[in-house]
């Protein structure tokens, strides 16, 4: 043997061995995050009872022929999902996609509706790990790190996939849209994020981001296929929005318009371990001052990173900023709500945006635990 085919032979068994170490950590990984998942999936609700109000809200419309954007649980006392329900005067603040969804529910006897709840939130959290997986090596990120990065927090184990959280459901949605832009198909991009908008509003945060993505660029692009790709997702959107719109208008009438309201009335709330009250407290500054100026501040950073995304800059990057500085600025953050961000953050390739979003799950690890 030559000493070049020696080589040729040592350089072929080190790539053999590097690429089956690199299987076995790839199995055990998503090993690991499967049996986690499971895990808490199966366990019983955990911290929170929001899952309780989807199986009531289901019944509600189902079962007692009550709108549940006009009507609370506290309309049908006796329901069997009422007595776990925390919010029994508040109408339903989710999207009529997320409330149509559940309505198959109501024909189950609760204990199984909230397993099938859990089972979603479980799927879901798993079918979001696979996808930035997926697209990791496109943005030139780890497939393991960037799955790790999502499924094995502890607070979406703890409190999305625990506590049955339909942000989870949104975040696929909005994973699915982000996928589809990055592989150039714009109508099933404009449509998945009309999706997670009727679900959940701030998991649609990348939206905005991703039509200013699909715009044309550089002096080179003919002009009859100049705004194809902005017309293919306002396309998709609108067919999405229009069939979504018809089902809820059937439904519900406009009363589903309400829930948008109570998005809004939910920043007139605030959370004990939020960033804005959490600074109030710690500095004895007004609360409501505080508030209002991280509004402000937030509203300011969201147009500085749309006007970047125009100008070029990486939209999903920018999209992710723009998302984790939602959860630094609302005086109304829960712990569950940190999934909105982690799929855009562990795509960014921006290791300072993963790094604080790291240090905000170690906050809110400890929130709604019982200590």
């Amino acid at each position: 043997m030559t000493l070049e085919q020696r080589r040729v032979c040592i350089h072929r068994r080190y790539t053999r061995v590097i690429a089956n170490s690199f299987n076995r950590r790839k199995s055990l990984l998503w090993a690991a995050i499967v049996v986690l998942v499971a895990a808490f999936a199966l366990a019983p609700v955990l911290l929170s009872h929001d899952v309780y109000s989807y199986v009531d809200y289901a019944r509600l419309g189902v079962v007692h022929g009550l709108d549940p954007y006009v009507h609370p649980p506290a309309a049908a006392p006796f329901d069997p999902a009422y007595a776990r329900v925390t919010w029994i005067g508040a109408t339903s603040a989710y999207g009529p996609l997320f409330t149509l969804a559940t309505y198959p529910l109501a024909w189950l006897p609760v204990a199984a509706a909230v397993a099938v709840l859990k089972v979603a939130a479980a799927l879901s959290v798993l079918g979001i790990a696979a996808l930035v997986s997926r697209l990791a090596p496109v943005r030139g990120v780890s497939p393991l790190g960037a799955a790790a990065f999502v499924a094995l927090n502890p607070v979406v184990l703890l409190q999305v996939v625990g506590g049955a959280h339909n942000d989870a459901i949104a975040m696929l949605l909005a994973t699915l849209g982000v996928a589809a832009v990055l592989s150039a198909r714009e109508a099933t991009a404009g449509a998945a994020f009309i999706a997670t908008l009727a679900i959940k509003i701030p998991a649609g945060t990348a939206a905005p981001f991703a039509l200013l993505a699909t715009r044309p660029t550089g002096r080179n692009v003919e002009p009859g296929w100049a705004y194809r790709p902005v017309g293919g997702v306002l396309l998709g959107a609108a067919l999405a929005a229009g069939a979504i719109g018809v089902a809820a208008y059937a439904a519900f009438g406009w009363h589903w318009l309400d829930a948008l309201g109570l998005v809004g009335e939910n920043q007139d709330r605030t959370s004990h371990m939020s960033i804005p009250i959490t600074l109030a407290r710690l500095t004895g500054f007004n609360a409501t001052a505080v508030r209002a100026s991280a509004f402000v501040l937030y509203a300011a950073l969201f147009v500085f990173l749309l006007i970047r995304t125009w100008q070029g800059a990486d939209w999903l990057r920018c999209a992710a900023w723009a998302s984790l500085g939602l959860l630094l600025a609302t005086a109304w953050l829960l712990p569950w709500y940190l999934i909105w961000t982690l799929p855009l953050v562990a795509l960014s390739r921006d290791r300072p945006l993963q790094l604080l979003t790291l240090v905000l799950t170690v906050y809110q690890l400890p929130a709604r635990l019982p200590l």
